[in-house]
């Protein structure tokens, strides 16, 4: 695994005015643009639509949901800005995907950046996304850095069916489905790094190798990624919830309450993550220094077996004329039963301590 998701680059960044647009989104693709337009009575769905397109509605008392995919345009942005009203500081946030997840509160929008992360099973690990999300009165725009497909189709979906409860809702509500989508998909990760943790659970007892250590290490970089996106989440939720704004309805409190629920619930899960891992490694060099262990007391229990054998192979080995035993007619094989009953003693010696089995 490549270690650039985990640093941070500002050097494109660094001299340039507060508030200037870059488009330092490490995707190449061109920016793409979709909107959805949507009342109780009315949808209109539209992707790949020009920058002139961004901002028709074809209906006044509709919601507009805009979704550009990709930071490369910062023409898109600007625009976006000055239709809105946001500040240049903003926009400037919007563009970088290193930003911390964070919430901004304004009279007539509100900024929230956040983590989206997925499961890739082609390449088994984590992808992470910086979406940003500013909504109004009766608009939602959502800045993607632009890495293949997103998690908003079910979405999409409820929104194309004309009996769903959002086409009744405000904008506000839109905004919460969005980052409830992304929160759920938090938990679809935590089934994953689980699915590992097991299976490294096995081969951590039976067979604890240097490539267990190694997906151990990679599990634990990518519990850290987790929580670095998790944790702001709680913070912003909560302001969210407190919050008193015109943008915020009071029926759609309940639901961001519910969305703090399941940061919490995903925090306590990925502390629970952080034990594990933690006990696992110590678990693996215990593993390891045990067999170390064993190997060694082998090897030292040979070593003692055979001290006796080499002593009495040396005596006998030395040149000397007057050795009586040296003219014994059974002396050869006299030693070499000597040495077996020795073997035999010491092995018996060992097992009564259990040494051995």
């Amino acid at each position: 695994m490549s270690n650039k998701r985990y640093t941070r680059k500002y050097g494109s960044k660094i001299g340039t005015v507060a508030g200037s647009l870059l488009p330092i989104s490490e995707a190449k693709e061109e920016t793409k643009i979709e909107s959805i337009e949507y009342s109780k009575d009315f949808f209109r769905h539209k992707k790949n639509i020009s920058i002139q397109e961004m901002f028709h509605r074809e209906k006044k008392d509709t919601i507009l949901w805009l979704n550009t995919d990709g930071s490369n345009n910062v023409n898109i942005i600007s625009d976006i800005g000055e239709k809105y009203n946001i500040h240049e500081l903003i926009l400037e946030d919007a563009l970088d995907i290193e930003i911390r997840p964070k919430i901004e509160f304004f009279e007539d929008h509100i900024f929230i950046s956040l983590k989206m992360i997925s499961f890739k099973p082609d390449i088994n690990e984590l992808e992470t996304e910086n979406v940003c999300l500013i909504f109004g009165n009766n608009y939602i725009i959502s800045i993607q850095e632009g890495k293949e497909g997103d998690v908003f189709d079910p979405i999409r979906f409820r929104l194309s069916d004309s009996n769903s409860s959002v086409r009744r809702k405000s904008s506000d509500f839109l905004a919460y489905d969005i980052i409830d989508i992304i929160i759920d998909n938090y938990f679809i990760t935590l089934e994953k790094i689980s699915e590992k943790l097991e299976d490294l659970d096995e081969n951590l007892i039976d067979n604890p190798t240097p490539e267990v250590l190694r997906k151990l290490y990679h599990l634990k970089r990518e519990v850290l990624f987790l929580r670095k996106a998790v944790w702001p989440l709680r913070e912003i939720i909560a302001k969210l919830d407190r919050i008193d704004s015109k943008l915020i309805q009071e029926s759609t409190k309940p639901y961001i309450r519910d969305l703090y629920d399941h940061i919490i619930q995903i925090i306590d899960t990925e502390e629970t993550f952080r034990d594990i891992i933690s006990g696992m490694m110590d678990l693996y060099l215990s593993s390891v220094s045990n067999k170390m262990n064993e190997i060694m007391k082998m090897l030292s229990i040979i070593s003692t077996i055979f001290i006796p054998l080499t002593f009495i192979a040396g005596v006998y080995g030395m040149n000397f004329e007057n050795m009586p035993e040296l003219k014994m007619e059974y002396g050869y094989h006299a030693i070499l039963l000597i040495m077996a009953l020795i073997v035999l003693i010491m092995l018996f010696y060992f097992r009564s301590k259990k040494w051995i089995k």
